[in-house]
């Protein structure tokens, strides 16, 4: 075993997880989850079957990330946010069938107690704030707070809001990198110092 398991952890046979990944209390990952390597579990954390985690993500205490759900590279699930992955679920109705692909792509933020409804994307380092709700896609970059989440601004790749308008055509540089941020009609780019 080339990652730390704590003894109150339940890890399926079957289920892959990189080096130097921490598995903490009371975590269970299912037989069918490909987790990458440095990933950190907290406190009561569950993996499904259908479940894929990038390198470098942090799943704070009591997230549960269902089947279909997929994380890429560096992703951060603030403590108790949620995902689904039924869109109109009923406990008489069986509707395994019907779970929808949630995407989580590289470098996002979803803030604690967060909702991601499922069948979005959520950008590139995309920022959605603590409990907000996320009912549609998510552009890259993009700052989202509220219910249901509205977008309020951008965020660089180093986790700072950007002077930057919610459309149009700007430039903003981060104060931290250097690196310079276009923004193009609705969407922002980055250019790496």
């Amino acid at each position: 075993m080339n990652y730390q398991k704590h003894p109150s952890a339940i890890v399926d046979e079957g289920a892959q997880i990189g080096e130097g990944s921490r598995v903490w209390h009371f975590v269970h990952v299912c037989g069918g989850a490909k987790i990458g390597r440095n990933v950190s579990m907290g406190q009561n954390v569950f993996i499904g079957n259908k479940v894929t985690i990038g390198d470098n993500c942090k799943i704070q205490n009591n997230v549960s990330v269902y089947d279909n759900v997929h994380l890429e590279e560096g992703v951060f699930c603030g403590p108790s946010m949620v995902f689904t992955n039924v869109y109109n679920p009923r406990s008489l109705i069986e509707r395994k069938d019907e779970y929808r692909d949630t995407l989580i792509k590289t470098g996002a933020t979803l803030g604690a107690n967060c909702t991601i409804v499922c069948g979005v994307t959520v950008g590139e380092f995309s920022f959605v704030g603590a409990g907000a709700v996320v009912n549609k896609d998510v552009p890259a970059y993009a700052l989202m707070v509220g219910v249901p989440a509205k977008q309020i601004g951008w965020m660089s790749a180093y986790g700072e809001q950007l002077a930057l308008p919610l459309e149009g055509q700007a430039e903003a540089a981060c104060q931290h990198t250097g690196d310079l941020y276009v923004l193009n009609g609705n969407q922002v780019s980055r250019v790496k110092a």
